[in-house]
């Protein structure tokens, strides 16, 4: 599977505003995560997403 980093940014920057946090920038985002941290993101925020952030 291919990361896709657009989309674990944007999941990201929903999380953030939930908790009113500042993103760091997407170039920041996308240099500092391994390929596995970014499928193992977006999988947590998928499986959390039916129950947390749903709302947001």
């Amino acid at each position: 599977m291919t990361a896709n980093y657009d989309e674990a940014y944007e999941i990201y920057k929903k999380a953030c505003a939930a908790y009113d946090l500042e993103p760091i920038n997407y170039h920041y985002f996308v240099l500092n995560l391994s390929h596995q941290q970014i499928q193992a993101f977006i999988k947590n925020a998928e499986e959390r997403g039916r129950n947390e952030l749903v709302t947001y």
